[in-house]
């Protein structure tokens, strides 16, 4: 998915990648697959192992004080962590999303139908549950997306392979046992915002004890 979308290399960053609990490119993650096998039968969330070989990592900054740290495999699972800070050391939520879907629009018809999507109230799409929005509460009938840059790293030289600007939601469902199953959609473009793609990722919040790496 991400590997789609090329860039640029550019100034190395004032500091080195970050190591998220230990997480950094070119280490393995070991999941405690019992985070998402326990929530039950109805689970979408796809993943079938325990192991994840990080091979590219991404860093978000939302401008307002917070960071998104992400790891990423060959076939694009996505470790996700959000902290308050660049280095990774006030970190408040945990996650791993596999890709579910991707499309490419067909012109901008195509665009216009997925940003009403995303700013639904809820979302859905073949072979999935209806998944209520998570960012903003569900109480507005429409909520504009959340739109930010991803620098993407496939060495650890500091120096961002490509930028990726992405537009999107996040919206979950309950599951039994106070499990949750996340859903997030976004629109991403490469850097010269010539390459569209749609893409569809689900996923489930872990805790500190549940991977290692």
């Amino acid at each position: 998915m991400f590997s789609k979308l090329f860039g640029r290399k550019d100034t190395a960053p004032a500091s080195a990648l970050p190591a998220i609990r230990n997480v950094t490119l070119g280490r393995t993650v070991w999941l405690d697959t019992l985070a998402w096998r326990r929530l039950g039968d109805d689970l979408r969330f796809p993943l079938d192992r325990d192991t994840l070989e990080i091979t590219a990592q991404g860093l978000v900054d939302l401008k307002d004080g917070g960071f998104v740290h992400r790891f990423y495999t060959d076939d694009d699972v996505m470790f996700q962590a959000v902290s308050d800070d660049r280095e990774g050391q006030r970190v408040n939520d945990i996650t791993v999303f596999v890709p579910w879907d991707s499309a490419y629009p067909g012109g901008r018809a195509d665009r216009d139908a997925w940003g009403k999507r995303l700013r639904a109230r809820a979302f859905t799409g073949p072979g999935l549950p209806e998944y209520q929005r998570l960012w903003f509460g569900d109480e507005a009938e429409s909520q504009e997306p959340v739109t930010f840059w991803e620098d993407l790293h496939d060495d650890r030289d500091g120096i961002p392979d490509r930028r990726i600007f992405q537009t999107c939601m996040l919206f979950g469902r309950d599951l039994p046992g106070e499990g949750r199953e996340l859903l997030l959609a976004i629109e991403q473009e490469n850097e010269d915002r010539t390459e569209v793609s749609f893409e569809i990722m689900i996923g489930v919040p872990l805790g500190v004890g549940e991977f290692r790496a």
